[in-house]
């Protein structure tokens, strides 16, 4: 039996989540504290700090697919996903760009690695679809959004979502979806 969205709509909706924000906001807190351990030669401790954050990962997903915070028929997120991860190549090599010219090379550096990873992000997501072959998404007719921030493309009416409705991908908030053209 699936645990997709078996606390949407309850009562327990708002504790699952919280429960995967704070879950999320975890990964992120361990996976900077791996770095400024590592940074200060504790390889042990950034290896606990690497542990927690893919458990936190886990939970966050967990919570996530409770609360239906993603589609169950997820080809659709796939598809908008790997068009947002080549968009992010290029969006994050052109930060990189800015980085360096303000005199962080470094940091520029491993944003010029992340930029190519997003790249390949994206080709992962395109084998899937490939291997899998999912129905394609009849777009024809219907009302595209495009995140502003990510570039996922919502297609149907953002209107019925909610007013708390945020990107799958970058958890912006409804309003900085713009229609396409």
């Amino acid at each position: 039996m699936s645990l997709y969205g078996q606390t949407k709509g309850t009562p327990l909706e708002p504790i699952s989540e919280m429960m995967a924000k704070a879950e999320a906001n975890g990964t992120m807190m361990y996976y900077a504290l791996a770095r400024l351990a590592k940074e200060q030669g504790m390889e042990d401790v950034s290896k606990t700090f690497i542990e927690a954050a893919n458990q936190e990962a886990v939970h966050a997903g967990f919570y996530a697919t409770l609360n239906a915070m993603v589609p169950q028929d997820f080809w659709m997120l796939v598809r908008g996903v790997m068009a947002a991860e080549y968009r992010g190549e290029t969006t994050v090599k052109a930060m990189a760009d800015k980085f360096r010219a303000a005199g962080l090379a470094e940091a520029a550096g491993e944003m010029e690695i992340f930029a190519k990873q997003e790249g390949h992000h994206g080709e992962m997501m395109e084998g899937l679809l490939k291997k899998y072959k999912p129905e394609a998404l009849d777009v024809e007719g219907k009302t595209i959004y495009v995140c502003g921030c990510c570039g996922f493309e919502y297609v149907g009416d953002l209107d019925a979502e909610p007013e708390d409705y945020v990107c799958p991908i970058c958890g912006q908030p409804k309003k900085v979806f713009r229609r396409k053209e």
